[in-house]
């Protein structure tokens, strides 16, 4: 099949990654490169016919155009999947891929198409509730007296006036879903807070109208537990990985 892969705009292929957002019911780390113009986009065609789209950003600069980040066919023209992923590679000229692996077409590439891949994230989908209390403990949002201490988190968590935990939900995701962070002050870690902030965290996104998310780096064994007994399970990896040189 022959196919021209050109730069584009956003708005050009907005309607696919709609299609893409919506095949795929998870929060897309990736999303806000988009929304903060830290990507370029390319789109794919077949004679006159659009069949999909493509995204690049820079895997340690933002101002690099480095790697394959977002892939996307419509249906039909799945089965030419490899051809379009080489000539969009050659097209863009990267050398990288980042996938979730609950993306399956873009990290089906990943491992077609690269060697020394390896995970770099653990992602996390809500699975059930929890109802932990810790006596004298109070979830709370930041109010303007709290000190800051080099911690601008919205929510924190008193515990006799002091505050033990804090933490946030982070919106510049696609929507419905919000993703949770949280910290514990050092003297107060190994006592349940952690757990807690994320519980009562769930609870926030769910009254916003937002599906809460995580994700930690994949040797965190701490933040995987901690989100685990919260309520959290593991639904996928941020994977990375070199593009193969094919000699010629």
């Amino acid at each position: 099949m022959q196919v021209d892969i050109t730069k584009t705009s956003l708005d050009e292929i907005r309607d696919f990654r709609t299609m893409f957002l919506h095949e795929n019911h998870f929060q897309f780390v990736c999303n806000k490169c988009h929304d903060y113009g830290w990507a370029d986009t390319w789109l794919f065609r077949t004679g006159n016919v659009r069949i999909g789209y493509g995204a690049v950003w820079g895997t340690d600069r933002r101002q690099d155009r480095d790697t394959i980040f977002e892939f996307y066919l419509l249906p039909p023209f799945r089965k030419y999947a490899s051809t379009v992923f080489e000539a969009f590679q050659q097209a863009c000229k990267a050398i990288w891929i980042e996938a979730q692996s609950n993306d399956v077409m873009l990290s089906t590439m990943l491992h077609r198409f690269c060697e020394h891949s390896f995970a770099e994230a653990i992602l996390f989908e809500d699975q059930f509730q929890t109802a932990f209390e810790i006596p004298g403990a109070i979830f709370r949002k930041r109010s303007e007296h709290d000190p800051m201490d080099g911690d601008d988190s919205d929510y924190v968590i008193d515990m006799d006036g002091e505050i033990v935990a804090s933490g946030g939900l982070m919106l510049n995701y696609n929507i419905p879903y919000a993703d949770i962070y949280m910290q514990t002050k050092e003297q107060y870690r190994e006592r349940g807070f952690a757990t807690y902030i994320v519980q009562e965290l769930k609870r926030t996104a769910y009254k916003m109208g937002r599906v809460p998310a995580a994700r930690c780096n994949i040797g965190n064994r701490i933040s995987q537990a901690t989100l685990e007994k919260a309520g959290f399970r593991v639904c996928g990896f941020r994977l990375k990985g070199a593009i193969r040189v094919v000699e010629d």
